[in-house]
């Protein structure tokens, strides 16, 4: 399925609305509008593989742009609007794009970036004018709503957060099929999983660049149900929305959960959230405190999983799968799963290693860069491939995390895992954020360093420094417990809740160590 079923049976239904303000398009608007677009992507030269890139805030016509490459065999890449104008012509000039469609609230980094990226051949500017850009209206309304007879398969080519480096892109194998063929992976997989149907109002609070919240708001398009987007995350505002439009369906990450937890329970109380079924929560681990606040409130509603924006495999766990299991992130639900040792072999269950999972062929590569394709593979199984991230798994196939193998803290030959650390750090009333990482140490190779940006109404001070490292001492060995901790301003993350940890420690690693 896709829009176009829906647009022909039920063209009024809304596709999309914003939250704030129930601006959206019905599924007549999207289908019509992705119609246009398409045509007009074609006229100007792109065909089956090609990729238009989008530079957009979170707004109605990204999914516009987002279906029009799917019925015309594109690749969609969504660029971050919060990357500096280098960064952002990096992705558009890398992924090859022809095509480049903005939203006009991104208007300075549009026009900062057209230098910069001289294969673009279309620039299309809505929401107003921008220059060196056309009319988007204009353009496109000037093309037929009739659909083309030849409407292949699109796809995304999404860019990683860089959260360890330079964005990667992430191409898929484009399928073999037209847009109304049966066949879409993620319909697949979590129609089911998570009962999406037209009766759906998903709630998106997250940047829709992202890969979850577009790939997911698009399959609720493709079963017929109601994406309301946020503009931007806010916690109280978001349980309004859920009250508002009755929502059934939500995604979240941890960070949104602490958020809402920190409110206070009789802002918490104020909002009727009875009418959700299934709250998602995916892209970085949460906190066992954190999640069993969490059910708590909302009762047996949330269920996560654990991916990538790689796709290469996937495991799900429910609310009492997880109440039996605290801390775990499922079962595999896509591929299989092997843990292994540096050298590539196979872990028993309990061992901490590299999370691969086996497909039947590799799913992705990074675009550009055989390099990293190949890292991402096992050394002896090409079909296993990992994004770097360590966990195990118990004597029933349940995945847990440790972190990623990128952030992992080596102390005296003692490995020690951040996230740990942070999770004990997290829901603390005088932290609002916090980052753990390894910094050199002369004698230990490397040292834990905290990084917290103290919460309202808590000032940094020595004080509160020895209260939260005393906080540590007491829930966790104390070999863990951080040499040092620093306050700051605030912490590097993107806007789905990853802490870019490089950049702390390119900070701190240089020794800026202003404490208090």
């Amino acid at each position: 399925m896709y829009p176009g079923t829906f647009a022909a049976t039920h063209p009024d239904r809304p596709a999309v609305i914003m939250a704030e303000t129930g601006e959206g398009l019905t599924y007549r608007q999207l289908e019509d509008g992705s119609v246009r677009l398409a045509r007009t992507l074609h006229e100007h030269g792109l065909r089956r593989g090609d990729v238009v890139a989008l530079l957009s805030d979170n707004h109605p016509r990204v999914f516009e742009v987002y279906w029009a490459a799917q019925r015309a065999g594109l690749l969609v890449t969504a660029v971050n609007h919060h990357l500096s104008p280098d960064e952002a012509a990096y992705i558009v000039d890398d992924c090859g794009a022809r095509a480049l469609v903005v939203s006009a609230a991104k208007d300075e980094l549009a026009r900062a970036i057209v230098e910069g990226t001289p294969g673009v051949t279309l620039r299309l500017a809505f929401g107003g004018a921008v220059a060196g850009h056309d009319d988007y209206d204009e353009v496109v309304g000037a093309q037929s709503a009739e659909p083309m007879a030849d409407q292949p398969r699109g796809g995304d080519m999404l860019y990683s957060s860089g959260t360890t480096g330079r964005p990667k892109g992430i191409k898929p194998n484009l399928p073999e099929r037209q847009i109304d063929e049966p066949g879409d992976l993620y319909i697949a997989v979590f129609k089911p999983m998570y009962g999406f149907g037209e009766d759906t109002v998903y709630l998106s609070p997250a940047p829709v660049y992202h890969a979850a919240p577009l790939r997911f708001g698009a399959t609720i398009q493709s079963t017929g149900g109601t994406v309301v987007m946020m503009h931007r995350f806010d916690p109280e505002q978001a349980l309004a929305a859920i009250e508002r439009y009755r929502v059934t369906h939500s995604q979240w990450v941890p960070t949104m959960f602490v958020r809402m937890l920190k409110l206070g329970e009789e802002t918490r109380n104020r909002y009727d959230v009875s009418s959700l079924r299934v709250a998602i929560h995916a892209a970085a681990p949460c906190p066992v405190d954190v999640k069993r606040a969490m059910i708590d409130w909302w009762g047996p509603v949330l269920y996560e999983y654990y991916s990538s924006s790689e796709a290469n495999g996937i495991t799900f766990i429910n609310s009492a799968q997880w109440l039996e299991r605290p801390g775990s992130v499922g079962l595999a639900g896509l591929g299989t799963i092997h843990v292994c040792d540096d050298e590539g072999r196979e872990l028993a269950a309990g061992e901490v290693g590299t999370v691969y999972f086996e497909r039947d062929q590799v799913p992705f590569r990074y675009h550009n860069d055989p390099e990293k394709t190949r890292g991402a593979q096992h050394p002896e199984h090409e079909t296993w491939t990992t994004t770097g991230d360590l966990g195990y798994v118990d004597d029933d196939g349940f995945l847990y995390l440790t972190d990623r193998k990128s952030f992992m803290i080596i102390s005296g030959g003692v490995n020690i895992y951040p996230q740990e650390i942070e999770d004990v750090l997290t829901l603390h009333d005088a932290v609002y954020d916090v980052a753990v990482i390894g910094v050199p140490d002369d004698e230990m190779g490397e040292s834990v360093f905290a990084v917290v940006q103290p919460a309202p109404g808590h000032e940094p001070s020595d004080a509160l420094a020895e209260e939260l490292l005393e906080h540590v001492r007491g829930r966790i060995a104390r070999y863990k417990t951080p040499k040092r901790l620093v306050f700051t301003d605030d912490l590097p993350r993107t806007p789905t809740g990853k802490l870019v940890k490089h950049r702390l420690r390119e900070r701190y690693a240089a020794g800026e160590f202003a404490v208090l």
